[in-house]
């Protein structure tokens, strides 16, 4: 797979994540989920097994273990295709994503700094939501710990996107 179509694939994914907001709970779901089959989910691990470093079919089974609330497994593909494609941004936001819907804030803080930190000045423009909600998420995270910290990311938030209302709230919050 080239990496244009892969960071094609990671954008179309990553965007479909973007909207989720931080206050936004997840149901609790066991190891169990993975117990369950999947078909998708066995087709893919077998491609995978005979090519481990097909980053197409891993991106699809890591989106696959999400759809199915999987999360421990939707992290461990997305550290794989980081492993693989490094400077692919997409995946550190997949990553951040899948812990922060685990309730792991620790580890989807770390993986929104590394996406923030990935993301190519060319590829700005095209990850503006992204960006917006990473810093959104961060600023909500440091709010009481680091309220500097957090105007500033809340600041890059709203740069990269005026119109999210949580990010305006936030904002007046932190600067009241």
């Amino acid at each position: 797979m080239s990496k244009i179509n892969s960071l094609f694939l990671g954008l179309i994914l990553a965007g479909s994540v973007s909207l989720v907001n931080a206050q936004t709970t997840q149901p609790e779901t066991s190891a169990a989920t993975s117990q369950t089959a999947n078909p998708t989910i066995e087709n893919l691990k077998k491609q995978i097994e005979a090519n481990p470093k097909d980053t197409e079919s891993l991106a699809k089974l890591a989106a696959a273990y999400q759809d199915a609330s999987d999360w421990p497994n939707a992290i461990d593909t997305w550290k794989k295709i980081s492993v693989l494609l490094p400077d692919w941004a997409p995946s550190y936001y997949s990553q951040a994503y899948a812990y922060q819907s685990a309730k792991d804030d620790a580890n989807a803080k770390i993986a929104y700094e590394k996406y923030i930190a990935t993301v190519k000045p060319e590829e700005v423009e095209q990850n503006k939501k992204n960006l917006a909600y990473a810093y959104f998420y961060l600023a909500f995270t440091e709010q009481k710990t680091d309220p500097n910290k957090a105007k500033e990311h809340i600041a890059k938030s709203i740069q990269y996107d005026p119109t999210n209302e949580d990010a305006v709230k936030l904002s007046k919050t932190l600067n009241s």
